[in-house]
């Protein structure tokens, strides 16, 4: 995907209509879901970044996040999370986060992606998914997500071409467990 700016008539770089839209309307259901993750996930900003931790307030990364986020919504986490290194998909070699996300998130068309969707993004060619954060919005000029913002906090930021050029897969919290 290309990025989603242009130049105005003073030659300023400007946001254009994103080619990341709700191009439909949620199952009926699924904008409740969607609705709540976001509510809850924006509670968690300003969380501090802390590698492996999952508890709003005192620190997450962003599988942190995630997961506080799923006890929240849907209840208890559903498997346990093993011990990671913060180089863990460089030295892993497999699509460890990806894999997680499809045992136990719903996969979602990229072009179909709404609000409380989990996004995965591979930081580099070649490199397994490692990053996730969750979409917040999707109207607008710019799409936005929350993650955790290593050796910062949980941040709300714009999902500009950077981020797109790495967004990977989506998928969708369960409605029920």
């Amino acid at each position: 995907m290309g990025t989603a700016a242009r130049s105005d008539t003073k030659g300023r770089v400007v946001p254009t209509r994103s080619r990341l839209r709700l191009d439909h309307p949620p199952a009926r259901g699924e904008g409740e879901v969607g609705a709540r993750v976001v509510a809850s996930t924006r509670a968690w900003l300003g969380t501090p970044y802390r590698h492996q931790a999952s508890v709003k307030g005192a620190g997450a990364d962003c599988l942190g996040l995630v997961r506080g986020v799923w006890r929240e919504v849907v209840g208890e986490e559903p498997e346990v999370l093993p011990p990671y290194s913060a180089d863990w998909a460089e030295v892993g070699g497999r699509e460890t986060l990806l894999e997680a996300a499809g045992r136990w998130l719903r996969p979602v068309p990229l072009a179909r992606m709404q609000a409380g969707d989990v996004l995965l993004f591979r930081m580099s060619p070649g490199a397994a998914v490692k990053h996730c954060a969750i979409l917040s919005q999707v109207e607008g000029a710019e799409p936005r997500m929350i993650h955790a913002y290593w050796g910062r906090a949980v941040v709300e930021s714009w999902m500009g071409g950077w981020w797109r050029r790495r967004l990977v897969a989506a998928f969708r919290f369960p409605e029920e467990r």
